[in-house]
């Protein structure tokens, strides 16, 4: 069976959005490559190729293919890149030492009396000075064949001026150009710095114990069972059990709460938490790789693999664009000079040469993903992991939410309220069975069984356990069976049992065949689910349904004080699956349906919902595993605030979609009937550009600060 290699790489020298775009098609083509992204935001290229295939070859064949679309790239092992930074600065310093340099040569040109020939010369020499690697990149493009990109486009646009003696504006067009790509590069630049800054909880480094010294290491030295020493102020390295101290932790970083979290001996700590006050002994619990923040780095970097529905219409619709406006342009100049004779095709050319400047899609290509990443970043930073743009923007067509009902909309901490006996049984040996019946599960209702019988159970007479799935347990002991479960197990077992009305979930113990009597244990409703559907409905919900195994009068009772849709109880997981499949198929509208759930039990709903969310996955790897959107804490509001992200995310997109394609078609208009300039169409390219950006950057910053409600 083949295998698929994944490698990352860091792209160095890529600038142009329009052009990673581009590469990106170009090497999804390269034979042996299963699938390719170019990343413009995070200037990363992910390739993905079989075990069998030429690696070499392939990586080879990539980086020619990415030249040829835009010159001086290269590509370099994500481990391995060092001073990406650096060497952007440098750039970037060489870049601007160009345009004043250029600025000073045209002022002078400008402002000072000179003859024809000297006039001619500084602003070439001011042209060459900004635009020269324009040119080159241009040329070297057109002979490989490639005619429709930003440089082409800008050469032929600024020669076509100085042909028809325009010398000012060449020059001065293409000293604009630049300056607009410079602050656009600086733009996008820092927007990756914020983005970054949002997620900053890869701990630098982690203090352990070797031989009773304590010794500074990289976190990807350190195994399961060492001890690490957390000290104030240091960012937990790896999840582990707190075993000497106390403190308090910040874990804003993963979940977005505020409120220091008070931690003890005993206690797990996630990588990613901040110690505030006290130094701290840690057993570690899981190595690197497998720690809380390195899962929630790689699935942040990893959810702009999952394009929205509108980022890939915009690849799309540029990859038709350009060409649609470069062959316009021509009939543009040929057409009407044949018709109103030779002597007017300098003024067509003008206005075909402004027709090709505006036709860079640029301001789409950048500010869309930028916008999305940005929404994706923000979330996480409030502890709702999104893994993709297009989970993002379904929320913003919602249908109908369904909820699970433990853990979920209830606190999912049970805790025994009444013990009934049936015939000759006392209330202990009621408790004491089901404690012994429930001393193989963890759930939380054996949990508080367990509790309340606050004993060890005496395990030594149990000969097997079986745990039936939606009904309960049953327990061969050699003195008999033992059964723990709802109706349906006594129904199953042919059990004569005395049947409950009242709220809660009901525990019924039968031994030896006879009923023995039931447990009454109750959860509480969360405090943050009573406004929610309330809030979901104003969100534009149509419909909010709760499923659940739990009995009827417990169910009957949550649905009453949520005001909620529907309600359907006592449900085993193949009868949820059964109810989701349904729901999807008579819901009323095209909208998506949601489901939140633990992540755990309900994996086969949450993977066949629209999008499944999960709640309280914090340190929960089958939550992050099984679904699409990660509630980092047990709050359902964070739902809305998830949807109040991905309302906000898809207000820029359309934003920058409308005003970069307005401008455009405005501009475009303009210059057909010889009302625009030159200058006027380099903003409707670079300009329009980069406000699209500093408007995607938006975005990053209403997300920055922790408070979701004053920010929006």
């Amino acid at each position: 069976m083949q295998e698929i290699m994944k490698r990352e790489f860091i792209i160095k020298g890529l600038h142009c959005a329009n052009c990673a775009a581009k590469m990106e098609g170009s090497i999804n083509n390269i034979q042996g490559v299963k699938k390719a992204y170019v990343d413009f935001v995070g200037k990363r290229l992910i390739l993905e190729y079989s075990d069998l295939a030429d690696g070499d070859k392939i990586i080879n064949e990539t980086v020619e293919t990415m030249n040829n679309i835009e010159q001086g790239i290269e590509i370099i092992e994500k481990k391995e890149a060092q001073n990406m930074e650096i060497d952007e600065k440098g750039r970037m310093n060489s870049q601007v030492i160009k345009l004043i340099a250029s600025l000073i040569l045209f002022s002078g040109a400008y402002l000072l009396n000179l003859t024809d020939i000297w006039r001619l010369a500084i602003f070439s020499a001011a042209y060459v000075l900004s635009g020269g690697e324009v040119v080159y990149r241009a040329t070297k493009n057109l002979f490989a064949g490639r005619l429709f990109d930003e440089n082409f486009l800008m050469t032929i646009a600024t020669i076509g001026a100085f042909a028809i003696g325009e010398y000012p504006e060449a020059a001065a067009v293409m000293i604009f150009y630049n300056i607009g790509e410079l602050f656009q590069d600086m733009a996008v630049n820092h927007s990756r710095k914020s983005i970054k800054a949002l997620m900053n909880i890869g701990p630098d480094h982690a203090n352990i114990i070797i031989d009773k010294i304590i010794q500074e290491v990289s976190p990807e030295e350190v195994s399961v069972g060492d001890t690490i020493i957390v000290k104030p102020g240091e960012r937990v390295p790896l999840d582990g059990t707190v075993i000497k101290g106390e403190t308090a932790m910040d874990t804003s970083a993963l979940t977005g709460e505020s409120i220091p979290r008070d931690v003890k001996t005993g206690d797990i700590i996630l990588s990613g938490f901040i110690n505030k006050n006290k130094m701290i002994s840690v057993r570690v619990d899981k190595e690197y790789s497998e720690s809380t923040a390195a899962k929630i780095l790689d699935l942040v970097e990893n959810a702009a693999l999952k394009k929205a529905p509108t980022e890939n219409f915009i690849t799309k619709f540029a990859r038709i664009y350009t060409p649609v406006v470069v062959f316009t342009a021509l009939i543009i100049a040929l057409v009407p000079t044949i018709i109103f004779g030779f002597d007017t095709f300098g003024q067509w050319l003008y206005r075909a040469l402004i027709f090709l400047v505006v036709s860079c899609p640029c301001a789409l290509v950048v500010s869309i993903p930028l916008s999305f990443f940005g929404g994706i970043g923000g979330a996480s930073k409030r502890g709702i992991l999104v893994k993709g743009g297009n989970y993002l923007e379904a929320l913003n067509h919602i249908d109908t939410v369904v909820f699970d009902k433990t853990g979920t909309l209830t606190e999912g901490i049970f805790k025994v309220n009444e013990i009934y006996s049936s015939g000759d049984f006392q209330k202990e040996d009621v408790l004491e069975y089901a404690a012994i019946a429930e001393s193989f599960s963890d759930h939380p209702i054996a949990l508080s069984i367990k509790e309340a019988y606050d004993e060890t159970a005496d395990l030594s007479t149990v000969l097997s356990h079986e745990d039936i799935t939606g009904h309960g347990i049953k327990v061969k002991t050699s003195s008999g069976d033992i059964l723990a479960g709802n109706n349906k197990l006594m129904d199953r077992e042919g059990i004569d049992y005395e049947r409950v009305n009242s709220i809660g979930t009901i525990v019924h113990i039968a031994i030896k065949g006879i009923y023995a009597g039931y447990i009454l244990i109750s959860d509480n409703l969360k405090p943050d689910s009573k406004n929610l559907v309330k809030n979901l409905k104003e969100a534009g919900v149509n419909k909010v349904i709760m499923l659940t195994g739990d009995g009827k009068f417990a169910a009957l009772s949550i649905s009453e004080q949520l005001g909620l849709d529907e309600v359907h109880y006592e449900l085993l997981p193949q009868e949820k699956v059964k109810i989701l499949e349904k729901t999807k198929k008579d819901k009323k509208t095209n909208g998506n349906v949601i489901f939140l759930g633990d992540g755990i039990n309900d994996a086969p709903v949450l993977a066949m919902a629209d999008v499944g969310v999960a709640m309280g996955g914090l340190g929960s790897d089958a939550a992050i595993e099984a679904s699409d959107i990660v509630l980092m804490t047990d709050e359902p509001s964070k739902l809305m605030e998830a949807i109040k992200i991905a309302k906000f995310t898809r207000k820029i997109v359309w934003q920058n979609i409308v005003f970069a394609l307005g401008v455009k078609l405005i501009v475009l208009i303009m210059g057909v009937f010889g009302q625009a300039t030159m200058w006027g169409a380099v903003f409707a390219d670079v300009g329009v550009a980069l406000l699209a950006v500093l408007n995607a950057m938006r975005v990053i910053g209403n997300f920055s600060n922790p408070s979701l409600g004053r920010s929006i």
